[in-house]
């Protein structure tokens, strides 16, 4: 047994021995590491497509979709692939095609491409709460930022117009609007489809209050409204519709007549588009 051992050790302190055993270590480690690079290489998962042309705002369906096998490698380096088929098809939360786009037949999936369909605007009455009046604005190519406006987005409205001494007023009116609609002067919606359309009027709601602030600043010839969009985290985390500066809401007023509506059977006294508690005389 101790010859042996001996043996072992003459042979393993042998600097022979250890470059022999060196060479063919190596080899073994390239050999397993190029297997693993050429099994990554051809390795394949199953990924969906588009069986037909699936237009924008389309709900997605199970008869909409197959699947393929694609490399690994290509999946790993598209971080926007879509690669279940549940990720498109969910009965609980359906899923269409997005506003502005279209999915052709062969065409892989990715995520800008989509959205939870009770994200899409319906009828835009529908959306309107109690105490709310829906307003359109006039807009075009340039002041929605190169049609970047979508329904469902959060913007701020500000006013530029000329003021005294010929200087400029610039301030932000209201913020934390939801854009309801982007139509065209055909009264259609712009997203509708994958054609690239001219937006001509954005729709909004606004309290009663703002809606009779906004209707007036319509009417001044020097005044602009200016639409301003904000970042996603804005929209995903909405404020309350309300005025940002007293005194562009006092500038405007300034400018109209106010009407006092009383009525016989209400508590209430709308002046200019404010409620006001009314006073009796005894």
């Amino acid at each position: 047994m101790g010859n042996i051992v001996t043996t072992i050790k003459r042979f393993l302190s042998n600097k022979n021995t250890i470059t022999i055993l060196g060479v063919l270590l190596g080899i073994v480690v390239l050999y397993i590491g190029y297997n693993w690079r050429v099994d990554q290489a051809i390795d394949t998962v199953m990924v969906p497509y588009a069986r037909q042309t699936i237009t924008a705002t389309s709900e997605i369906t199970q008869e909409m979709i197959n699947t393929t096998e694609v490399l690994r490698n290509f999946v790993s380096s598209n971080d926007n692939l879509i690669t279940q088929t549940s990720q498109l098809v969910n009965s609980s939360n359906p899923v269409c095609v997005n506003y502005g786009t279209s999915i052709p037949e062969g065409a892989f999936f990715y995520g800008e491409q989509t959205i939870e369909c009770n994200r899409l605007s319906k009828k835009v009455t529908e959306n309107i709460p109690d105490g709310y009046t829906l307003f359109t604005m006039s807009v075009n190519i340039h002041t929605t930022y190169g049609n970047s406006m979508y329904p469902g987005d959060y913007i701020d409205l500000y006013v530029r117009m000329n003021g005294t001494d010929n200087r400029i007023v610039f301030g932000k009116l209201i913020e934390s609007i939801e854009i309801l609609d982007v139509r065209d002067t055909q009264g259609n919606s712009v997203f509708l489809t994958s054609e690239i359309e001219t937006p001509s009027e954005l729709l909004f709601a606004v309290p009663d209050d703002l809606f009779w602030l906004l209707s007036v600043s319509t009417e001044i010839s020097s005044l602009e409204l200016v639409p301003v969009p904000r970042n996603a985290s804005y929209t995903s985390n909405p404020g309350e519709t309300a005025v940002s500066s007293e005194y562009l809401r006092n500038l405007i007023r300034s400018y109209a007549q106010e009407i006092p509506d009383q009525t016989t059977s209400g508590s209430t006294t709308t002046t200019g588009g404010n409620t006001n508690t009314p006073t009796t005389t005894e």
